[in-house]
C-alpha cells in the first residue's frame, strides 16, 4: 500500500503544478497577457516621452528668442505686420 501512495502523491503533486502552470497565478495566458500591456504602456510612455521632448524644445524657443513667438502669432492668430499684404493662396 506504501508503495502505490507515493507514486501516486507525486502524479497529484504534478498535476497541481501543472495546473498552477496553466490556470493558475502566474499562468503562461496571464504573462503573455501581462507581456502585451507591458509593451502597450512602453510604446505610450515612448509618444508621451516624445510629446514631452516637443514641447521642452518649444518652451526653449520661447525663452530665447522672439521668432517662434511671432511665427506662433502669424499661423495662429493671423498676425500681419505694419506695411506688410497678406496674401492667401487657395488651390
Amino acid at each position: 500500500m506504501a508503495s502505490r501512495a507515493v507514486p501516486a502523491f507525486l502524479i497529484t503533486l504534478l498535476v497541481v503544478f501543472h495546473a498552477q502552470l496553466w490556470f493558475g497565478r502566474g499562468s503562461v495566458a496571464e504573462v503573455s497577457d501581462m507581456q502585451r500591456r507591458l509593451q502597450g504602456q512602453r510604446e505610450a510612455n515612448q509618444r508621451a516621452q516624445e510629446a514631452n521632448q516637443r514641447l521642452a524644445f518649444e518652451v526653449r524657443d520661447l525663452q530665447e528668442g522672439l521668432e517662434m513667438v511671432e511665427e506662433k502669432a502669424r499661423m495662429e492668430l493671423g498676425m500681419v505686420k505694419p506695411n506688410e499684404i497678406y496674401v492667401q493662396v487657395t488651390p
